[in-house]
């Protein structure tokens, strides 16, 4: 960009910036911000693919190589960070936990998109590097590799240009690679008759040879740069691009293992079975190389299509290599038999071998799909380590550990925690699982991985990525960790390469610092402090629990007074509003509900029950008053996580808005359950405010966030009319007015809403 005399702004090119940007609204205005239909999961699917070209092709191999590099300077370890850093992921496709729209279909489709993208790129660059390498033999010498490489080339042209012949030769192999193993064509195809590369690291030792020769000639410029990235980039994303995750939920496991049971004449009613039963049956079949299933098997429809879905990523496995499909998520995981059920899945299909017959067979067991507990709920979090435990006391599971290199994965869930118990116990949940969990995994002599679900929303655990991860227990990080991004956020953070970077490299860096550094910074005397969570722990759930469980009325309250009925209609994604159809809050989706709280401006599952946890407890102990608020300052002062969690608190707060809130409460028809709830929420909003007060010293809500006060400040005025407009048009349209133009203007307000509070899941 320069800018001349006259003041006018222009691109290097010499346009105008100001006619770029007359240019972008204009588009912008004249674009539909609602879709009329659905999205299909082929559409999230090329959405979420979009990304790599955009950015992360590009930024993932870019910090990966520094940090590497940055790492082996001050340890001078070759085999140190032989991984790639940064790992790609994504359960687009793979996550049928209540979504009856993901098939074997979507799950060949997804790992074929994914795997397509990556050798599409791969050859792009290729074919420009072919043009870049333009060096002559006459004026360098390569080494016998690169000779040897591109003798290889069955064409005559350019004899005397070695790295293009060489270039030329593995575009011809992963073009074989690419009509082997992709449906469909890329560009820059180049059929040579060569024979593909078997696996990634082959396609990365022929890009090695270049490197290694151009050095030898003082070219080591040329090799940094597209070379460079490419090198890397294969590294990272190999044939596959990303890892697609398995999930589903325990209950449908139970079922259709219960289904193939009573079919192969094991057990007829495996699902009567206690759970020491259930345990001992499914740890015998495993030990066996026996199938349950055979072509004449009569199944249902939903065990029929379960097997399906996980016989096309044993598919995607041996098409792409193991990491295309690395992880299986069980959901709502309550018991080591739960786990078991989805290796016995794993085992029908391939995916899961000889883990009991080593002895016997003298095969080394193979497991190349992880098995994944998730632990949701404020129960389910508290018995994970127990869980854990007697998996890993399990022989036949220990061994599938032991194929993977003695590394376990656990999911930790936010979302449904919080919508079980609460924002602060959720998160305080959590915490002490991750301790737990992280004691379990020392003692058993594993490498633990937590995989933190996070949504977008601090009711999902959502909230800034480098203090989220600062606020972790002692323990927790270990050097890795995966985490979860979703929805607006991922256009927010990783849409174009300069966000992207900064993104990553501050999780990159979070977790480095969670690792080395003694970040929670009690040392060996935390017990007091988490004691004190505890009983705030309690307290918060009591009062959560006291209105959105325990209340009459309250789920006629919630439907009436906010638009998540209308939310079904709003084709933000693929999913079903609940994972049942039922009117069970339980069984609503997180997204729905987070997204109907924020609509009404109460954001209720940021918040509620802390406010009354912080007034009971500071009034209940033996101490005065202000010396329990002094503790719980002293704790805000020095607790990370104590600090993150009053902050993320704050934010939500400050988005809250209970004037308008009473409002959208005029649309609940009974009076007397308007006031009996809306009351409480109004009570507690206030006295939750006023707790943030005492325990941090700070009349404002976002002292601590200058930036989102400013964006607060310059947003919300425009937000206020939105409001009283959605809350007319629902109004008119629950009373039978059936026009069009209404149903669309309540799906306007809420696309509005949601993309200026940032709350939408």
């Amino acid at each position: 960009m320069r800018l001349h005399a006259e003041g006018h702004l222009e691109t290097s090119d010499g346009r105008s910036i100001d006619r770029k940007l007359r240019r972008q609204v204009l588009t912008l205005w004249q674009t539909a911000l609602i879709r009329l239909h659905r999205l299909q999961i082929t559409d999230e699917i090329d959405v979420g693919l979009r990304y790599y070209q955009a950015a992360l092709f590009e930024v993932i191999p870019q910090v990966n190589a520094e940090v590497r590099d940055a790492l082996r300077a001050r340890w001078p370890v070759a085999e140190l960070l032989s991984a790639p850093i940064l790992q790609p992921g994504s359960w687009i496709g793979g996550d049928r936990d209540g979504n009856p729209n993901v098939t074997a279909e979507v799950v060949r489709w997804a790992t074929g998109s994914a795997a397509f993208t990556a050798l599409a790129h791969y050859l792009s660059e290729l074919t420009d590097l072919e043009q870049e390498l333009s060096m002559s033999a006459r004026l360098v010498s390569v080494t016998t590799e690169l000779t040897a490489l591109e003798q290889s080339c069955p064409e005559q042209a350019r004899a005397d240009e070695p790295y293009r012949r060489a270039v030329r030769v593995i575009r011809g192999r992963l073009s074989a690679t690419a009509a082997e193993i992709l449906d469909d064509e890329p560009q820059h195809l180049l059929d040579l008759g060569l024979a593909p590369y078997a696996t990634p690291d082959d396609l990365r030792a022929d890009l090695d040879i270049h490197d290694a020769s151009l050095r030898t000639h003082g070219s080591a410029l040329l090799a940094e740069d597209r070379l460079a990235l490419l090198r890397e980039g294969v590294h990272v994303f190999g044939f596959h691009l990303s890892g697609l995750d398995m999930r589903q939920n325990s209950d449908v496991h139970e079922e259709v293992v219960g289904e193939l049971l009573a079919w192969a004449g094991v057990h007829a009613d495996y699902r009567s079975l206690p759970a020491e039963q259930r345990v001992e049956l499914l740890a015998g079949e495993l030990s066996t190389r026996r199938p349950l299933l055979s072509d004449r098997a009569r199944l249902s429809e939903l065990a029929h299509k379960e097997l399906r879905v996980v016989e096309a990523a044993a598919f995607a496995v041996k098409r792409y290599g193991p990491a295309a499909v690395p992880n299986y998520v069980v959901s709502m995981c309550q018991s080591v038999s739960d786990v078991l059920e989805a290796a016995l899945l794993l085992k029908e299909t391939g995916l899961l071998k000889e883990t009991g017959l080593l002895d016997v067979s003298g095969s080394e067991p193979y497991c190349p799909v992880g098995i994944s507990p998730l632990f949701e709920t404020i129960d389910d979090l508290h018995n994970g380590a127990r869980i854990l435990h007697a998996m890993l006391e399990l022989p036949i599971y220990r061994t599938v550990v032991a194929t993977r290199g003695d590394s376990q994965e656990v999911m930790l869930g936010y979302s449904d925690s919080n919508k079980d118990g609460g924002y602060l116990t959720a998160n305080w949940a959590v915490y002490r699982a991750e301790l737990a969990l992280a004691e379990v995994a020392r003692k058993s002599g594993i490498r633990l991985r937590l995989f933190h679900g996070r949504g977008g929303t601090v009711g999902r655990g959502g909230g800034p990525s480098y203090q989220a991860i600062l606020a972790q227990p002692p323990g927790a990080m270990n050097g890795s960790l995966r985490l979860t991004e979703q929805g607006e956020v991922i256009a927010a953070k990783y849409a174009e390469p300069l966000l992207a970077r900064r993104n990553l490299e501050s999780l990159v860096a979070a977790t480095l610092e969670s690792t080395l550094l003694d970040v929670e910074g009690f040392g060996g005397a935390a017990e007091p402090a988490y004691a004190v969570l505890d009983e705030i722990s309690t307290l918060a759930r009591d009062a959560y629990s006291e209105l959105v469980h325990e209340t009459t009325g309250f789920v006629e309250y919630f439907k009436a007074s906010t638009p998540v009925s209308e939310i079904g209609s709003l084709n933000i994604g693929s999913r079903p509003a609940s994972r049942k159809p039922t009117e069970s809050i339980a069984d609503l989706r997180a997204i729905p509900w987070v997204l109907a709280w924020s609509q009404s401006r109460v954001m209720l599952p940021g918040w509620y029950g802390t406010g009354s946890a912080f007034a009971q407890w500071i009034a209940a102990g033996p101490e005065s008053e202000s010396e329990r608020v002094e503790v719980l300052h002293d704790l805000y002062q020095r607790w990370p996580f104590f600090r993150s969690v009053l902050s993320n608190m704050a934010q939500v707060l400050a988005k809250s808005d209970l004037g308008l809130a009473a409002r959208y409460a005029e649309l609940v028809a009974d009076e007397s359950l308007r006031r009996r709830v809306f009351d409480k929420i109004a009570d507690e909003h206030q006295r939750t405010i006023a707790m943030h007060r005492l325990i941090t010293g700070q009349d404002d809500l976002l002292a601590d966030n200058a930036a989102l006060a400013r964006s607060v400040f310059n947003r919300f005025p425009y937000l206020e009319p939105l409001n009283h407009l959605q809350v007319e048009l629902l109004r008119r349209y629950r009373s039978g007015d059936d026009d069009e133009l209404v149903q669309r203007g309540i799906l306007l307000t809420m696309n509005g809403l949601a993309s200026a509070l940032r709350n939408s899941g």
